[in-house]
């Protein structure tokens, strides 16, 4: 639960916001504009019967006036003026069976001692954490069992790719991407040979949520384009029998395969030339000079890479030995 002591005027912030979440994922919402809590997952909408929706509205209403006048008084009590924005946030957590509230700060202490003298608010609290909450979590993993099967049953796909680096024209991007994973608890690293790269080296996107309820991490490290070691993306996940280490494959080896085949496609046009000069002239002209073309320009991108990695083979041959 989350209440301001203030209308803020801006899109999505209001003063009160109450939301449902079942393993970080959000299954239900309500909101002091709309009035009405609502199903944020699909399967809510389909197993919680209407009466479900209507208490929940009836309850959120009531919370919300319980926190605008204990926001009221919190803010009487610790001498906070109502031109400055304030944010009262409320979340059961805490050690069940103690019946004790914990003040947090001194200016809670009166309010503890309060609550700690109202038998009936304490055994109701603890009655709703260790009864009432217990028996939805239940319903909500039974309905949800199916989803969740299936989304951690799905191992990650993982891509590494490279890019020109935006900070340095000679050096590369390098960028591992998994996606797909549930749940969310993940180990992912970027490795030099078989070396974890340092974590202040690298880049992270952090963990973020796909729109299927999967989720997806990024992380990327500078490297030197003619950098001659191999590059490796660690993935370790629950839905994985073994952890994953995925090789960086350096992508000029296919840039070789085209100049290859465009060179060949210039050899075929030859011969057909020869062999066919009345027959074939027209078409064998133009495959000639497109091939030339697209293989003289080719040849002026590739050539430089390819001599810087020519340097890269050498000096791996030389360090086997």
């Amino acid at each position: 639960y989350s209440a301001l002591n203030k209308d803020v005027d801006l899109p999505g912030i209001y003063e009160f916001t109450a939301l449902g979440l079942l393993d970080d994922r959000e299954i239900d919402y309500y909101n002091s504009k709309e009035l009405k809590k609502i199903p944020k997952q699909s399967w809510m909408m389909e197993k919680m019967q209407e009466d479900y929706w209507e208490k929940g509205t009836q309850s959120r209403k009531s919370k919300e006036m319980w926190f605008k006048v204990n926001l009221d008084i919190l803010m009487q009590r610790m001498n906070h003026s109502n031109t400055d924005l304030h944010v009262l946030q409320w979340r059961h957590e805490g050690i069940v069976g103690v019946r004790v509230w914990v003040a947090s700060v001194q200016a809670a202490e009166l309010t503890k001692r309060k609550w700690d003298g109202v038998a009936i608010l304490n055994q109701y609290t603890q009655g709703y954490l260790e009864k009432e909450c217990v028996d939805w979590l239940k319903k909500f993993m039974d309905h949800i069992y199916c989803v969740l099967n299936f989304l951690s049953s799905a191992p990650p796909a993982v891509h590494m790719f490279a890019k020109k680096s935006v900070r340095d024209s000679s050096d590369l991007t390098l960028t591992c991407l998994i996606t797909g994973f549930y749940p969310k608890h993940v180990k992912m690293s970027l490795r030099k040979f078989s070396t974890e790269i340092p974590d202040h080296l690298i880049t992270s996107s952090g963990i973020r949520p796909n729109h299927n309820g999967t989720y997806q991490l990024r992380k990327s490290v500078e490297i030197q384009e003619d950098d001659p070691a191999d590059y490796y993306c660690y993935v370790s996940h629950s839905s994985l029998t073994e952890p994953l280490n995925i090789r960086w494959v350096y992508r000029i080896f296919f840039l070789y395969m085209i100049s290859s085949l465009l060179l060949m496609l210039c050899v075929c046009c030859v011969l057909l030339d020869v062999r066919c000069p009345g027959c074939t002239n027209k078409v064998s002209l133009v495959l000639l000079i497109a091939g030339a073309i697209l293989g003289v320009g080719l040849v002026v991108l590739v050539l430089p890479r390819c001599l810087r990695v020519t340097r890269v083979l050498i000096w791996r041959i030389i360090q086997s030995k």
